[in-house]
């Protein structure tokens, strides 16, 4: 990879009041790749995704993204450079429409003649919403408010996209339908972190992995090079 990392996290620590969260972790993603992110449970992999996203503040070290230091940044700040977080849960208006979901933010991104095309982006990304435009997104059921929450990222361009634990608590078949938009992010030129439970998801669309274990960095490397150690890095447990 030449140039500088798109994303670089260098010597970062976090913490939720007494409780440390992250040690000293340091990482970086290229232009146009995706990184997957796992872990066991409480290894730390959504405090990575808060602290890269601004949530959650940095008490040391730096994070860098698209040459620029975002420490402190606070998170519109962040969003605003192109760097959008798809954060764990449903993080969709209930209240509001499938369509009034998507106007809002195309509309504070585009402005009002944006807004047409970024809504045929994300029906034609997930065809289901467009059949569901008009109906209220609490009656959507789980996985069609998760394909909300990321068709309202994914059809405004950005240059860095932090998915977490998108899969969580889906049906197989629309884990398949997610994964499968999410494979072609990177072809499009936006970067994507992907932190993920179900690690073969993960892997199947990564260029590298960080593996988290207790808040500090396991591995850092290939995917081919992580296979034969998942069990003992992810799990705990021994090959022996």
């Amino acid at each position: 990879m030449s140039g500088s990392p798109l994303l670089e996290l260098d010597g970062v620590s976090a913490s939720y009041g007494p409780y440390r969260a992250l040690f000293d972790v340091s990482l970086s993603l290229g232009s146009g790749a995706a990184l997957a992110v796992i872990g066991a449970n409480g290894a730390g992999k959504s405090t990575l995704a808060r602290v890269i996203s601004g949530l959650v503040p940095v008490s040391a070290g730096t994070v860098r993204f698209a040459d620029t230091d975002i420490t402190g940044l606070r998170t519109f700040e962040i969003a605003r450079m192109g760097l959008t977080h798809v954060s764990e849960g449903r993080s969709v208006f209930g209240s509001l429409t499938v369509e009034e979901n998507l106007v809002l933010p195309f509309r504070r991104a585009l402005g009002r003649k944006g807004v047409p095309g970024a809504l045929e982006r994300a029906y034609a990304t997930f065809p289901r919403l467009g059949e569901r435009r008009a109906q209220s997104a609490m009656t959507l059921s789980g996985g069609e408010q998760r394909m909300l929450a990321l068709a309202r990222a994914l059809a405004v361009e950005q240059r860095l996209l932090v998915v977490d634990e998108l899969s969580f608590g889906l049906a197989p078949a629309l884990v398949d339908e997610v994964y499968g938009v999410l494979a072609g992010v990177p072809a499009s030129g936006t970067s994507l972190l992907i932190i993920e439970q179900h690690v073969d998801r993960a892997l199947q669309i990564a260029d590298s992995v960080v593996v988290l274990s207790k808040g500090t960095v396991a591995y850092d490397g290939t995917v081919e090079g992580v296979g034969p150690h998942l069990e003992e890095l992810v799990l705990g447990r021994s090959g022996d």
